[in-house]
Order: C-alpha cells, then sequence, then structure tokens
C-alpha cells in the first residue's frame, strides 16, 4: 500500500515528438497508478498550452518557456507529494535538464518512435500541414527534438506494446519511490 503522507512525490516527465504516444502512456499509467491508491496529477502538454501557456507561441524561446511553466507546477506538485505525470514534448535538452534540476525527484521517459510512425499516427494533420508548409516551427520536421542522453526510461512505442511501455516506467516509479 503506496504511503499517502510521502513528504516529496515524483515527476515522471515524458518527452517525445508529437503523435510519439505521450499522452497514451501516461493515461494507461495515470490509471495504472491510481488503481494502487497514489496521490497523482498529470499535466497534459496540449490541456497545459490551451489554458497556462495560451500566450506563448512555437519559438524556442517560447517552447522553452512553456517547459519552464509546466516544470513549475510540477515541482510545486511534487513538493506537496504527488506523482506528477508530465506529457510534453519539451524538444529542448537544455529545459528538461533544467527542470530536473529544479525538481529532483525526477523521472525521464523518452517516448520515442521514428517520425514516419508518429506521422502515420498524426489525427491533428500536424505534420501533413507541415509538409504542406501551412505550419512552421512543427518539432521533427523545420524545428529540431532534441532527444534525451540519460533517460531512466525508453519506450520504444514502434515496437513495444501499450503494456510492456507501461511496465518498464512502472517499474522506474517504483524503483524511485522504494528508494526513499
Amino acid at each position: 500500500m503506496p504511503d499517502s503522507k510521502l513528504s516529496r512525490g515524483l515527476t515522471v516527465w515524458f518527452t517525445g515528438l508529437s503523435s510519439s504516444g505521450k499522452t497514451t502512456l501516461s493515461r494507461a499509467l495515470y490509471e495504472t497508478l491510481r488503481t494502487r491508491g497514489h496521490q497523482l496529477e498529470w499535466l497534459d502538454g496540449d490541456a497545459v498550452r490551451q489554458k497556462l501557456s495560451k500566450d506563448l507561441g512555437f519559438s524556442k524561446d517560447d517552447r522553452n518557456e512553456n517547459v519552464r511553466r509546466i516544470g513549475e507546477l510540477a515541482e510545486q506538485l511534487t513538493s506537496q507529494g504527488a506523482i506528477v505525470l508530465v506529457s510534453a514534448i519539451s524538444p529542448y535538452r537544455s529545459a528538461r535538464d533544467e527542470v530536473r534540476r529544479r525538481i529532483g525527484d525526477f523521472v525521464e521517459v523518452w517516448v520515442h518512435a521514428p517520425l514516419a510512425v508518429c506521422e502515420s499516427r498524426d489525427r491533428n494533420g500536424i505534420y501533413r500541414r507541415a509538409r504542406a508548409a501551412e505550419l512552421r516551427n512543427v518539432t521533427g520536421i523545420d524545428d529540431p527534438y532534441e532527444h534525451p542522453l540519460a533517460p531512466e526510461v525508453e519506450c520504444r512505442t514502434d515496437r513495444e506494446s501499450l503494456e510492456e511501455s507501461v511496465a518498464k516506467v512502472l517499474e522506474a516509479v517504483e524503483r524511485r519511490l522504494a528508494e526513499r
């Protein structure tokens, strides 16, 4: 049974290209951890952008500011004992590393699928519109994605089932919580 009075929680940061599976994986992990009685919060990049960061565009500075804002909220929730799941593209390594340093209790999950696979999954037409020059600053097309150099977990969503990916992340979360 989880300790409902954890002095600090944990941030689990899912990063990867659009349509790599960050939201799907976060949702499945959220449900698994919820059934185990953990105090949880989930910050999905799309939802946060619509509310907390609607004033931002998609330049490098704006993307980094978006990550900074999400990180600030995740840090506060983590300090209150929640396991915080963050699913956000967060394309620049330096911004992710800064958030990791600030939060401390942090597990980075690289949700990895090749660009072609992400394009085939793209329900919102982001990649199609970028390829047609209707959108600019699309990560993986005309804006870079700097993959993590040493993530605690790498989920290859083009090769693994959802269950396999969830199990890998769950193992890393449980290991981190047991270290306390």
